[in-house]
């Protein structure tokens, strides 16, 4: 299992590295800052939300939500419900996790 985690971070590392060089401008310039912002790697991050919830990691990206530069990090859990992780970018400490729901958005806060 451990060798399985240590692939999906490391693909999901990767498509940040990927990811980023495609933004331009001021997309760009909003990225840089949210970089400056995260104390936290993307693999931390990860690793983090799924101590809080469990399930198969397949979206994290920076994000500036509660004032603040958050990793969110979305989750699909048994019986393909999905839940974002929010992780404070700065101290790694998880903010609140949000239930998706396919047909309306955000289901709730915890």
């Amino acid at each position: 299992m451990s060798k399985f985690i240590s692939t999906v971070l490391t693909a999901a590392a990767l498509g940040l590295v990927f990811v980023l060089p495609a933004w331009s401008g001021e997309e760009e310039g909003k990225a840089a800052d949210l970089l400056k912002d995260a104390k936290i790697t993307i693999d931390q991050a990860i690793k983090t939300a799924l101590e809080k919830v469990s399930g198969m990691p397949v979206e994290a990206e920076l994000a500036k939500k509660h004032g603040k530069t958050v990793w969110e990090v979305e989750i699909v859990g048994a019986g393909g419900m999905v839940t974002e992780v929010h992780i404070d970018a700065g101290s790694g400490q998880v903010i609140d996790t949000e239930k998706k729901d396919e047909h309306k958005g955000m289901k709730g806060k915890k």
